[in-house]
């Protein structure tokens, strides 16, 4: 994409595509479902169906703590919603936006294997036109889409923002911005994020056209909440530099998580992110998390 020749870059910047075309071409890859949601003749319990290609790796037991359900966005589409209860004494929630090759079915056992490893429960949604949810995947989408689930986390669950963590995983780390910049929370962890789709296609991009999407990086300054960011510093998706770029953009910064080697798809394999786990694991994770989450401004 950088050795675009001069006619083409006069093309781009002369008649731009809009920000709807440039977020399809270079977001959205919804996988085939792994996963259906059955409702019961009440039309108020729904039954999670995995596929194969789900990769479920626990038993019933565990499957049965996972509540799924359907919820409305602003826009008209219905998105699939998963409510995964990994602790009944868990203080904190996460609401968790995947990213954009994945959906529920396939993220069910990581989150089972996240929220117990960190005693907190997790909310998930597939965007629109992922799994079960329906409609087509696009930004505004996206913004509606996560809106959604945020108030059926509150309002079904009753779960006050103050016991949310906002998490966001590559493509889902931009409406997780989007909502953080709006609404305060326990916290924000971005995991591999992006400052903008023009700055993922053009690496040398300064500044944020009209016609951009996912512009993360004029938007996390709103931030009040701490944020956490954690990048791969091999990134072969999203460079490391976006990472970096973000966290000088953040109000409240803690110290970051540089993954050495990592790339995209792989950094919870590594040996940086797993100590990382189980230091605040000794110390109750998420207690500690949000405790270090208030120290000062680690760039002073």
């Amino acid at each position: 994409m950088n050795n675009l020749s001069f006619s083409e870059l006069c093309c781009l910047f002369c008649c731009p595509p809009c920000p709807g075309k440039i977020a399809s071409k270079l977001a959205f890859l919804p996988p085939d479902p792994t996963y259906t949601l059955m409702c019961d003749e009440s039309g108020s319990r729904w039954t999670l169906h995995l596929s194969e290609r789900a990769d479920w790796q626990y038993s019933s037991r565990e499957k049965d703590a996972i509540e799924c359900f359907m919820t409305r966005t602003s826009k008209g589409n219905r998105i699939a919603c998963m409510f995964v209860r990994c602790s009944p004494n868990a203080k904190y929630t996460l609401l968790f936006s995947h990213g954009n090759a994945v959906d529920l079915g396939q993220m069910s056992s990581f989150y089972i294997g996240l929220g117990s490893r960190i005693n907190c429960n997790i909310f998930s949604y597939d965007y629109s036109g992922y799994g079960a949810s329906s409609g087509k995947p696009t930004e505004k989408n996206l913004y509606a889409d996560i809106d959604a689930a945020w108030v059926a986390l509150r309002t079904r669950y009753g779960i006050r923002p103050e016991n949310v963590i906002i998490y966001g995983q590559s493509i889902g780390t931009v409406p997780s911005v989007d909502l953080a910049a709006r609404y305060e929370s326990a916290a924000v962890i971005l995991h591999s994020p992006l400052t903008s789709g023009m700055r993922v296609a053009f690496p040398d991009t300064k500044k944020t056209y009209c016609f951009d999407a996912f512009p993360n990086i004029d938007k996390i300054s709103k931030i009040t909440s701490p944020v956490l960011i954690i990048h791969g510093t091999e990134d072969e998706v999203i460079d490391f530099s976006h990472g970096l770029a973000l966290f000088e953009r953040c109000q409240r910064p803690v110290e970051p998580l540089w993954v050495e080697g990592a790339g995209h798809n792989d950094v919870e394999l590594y040996g940086q992110y797993l100590e990382r786990l189980k230091r605040k694991r000794k110390a109750h994770f998420m207690s500690h998390m949000v405790l270090l989450f208030f120290e000062p401004d680690i760039r002073q």
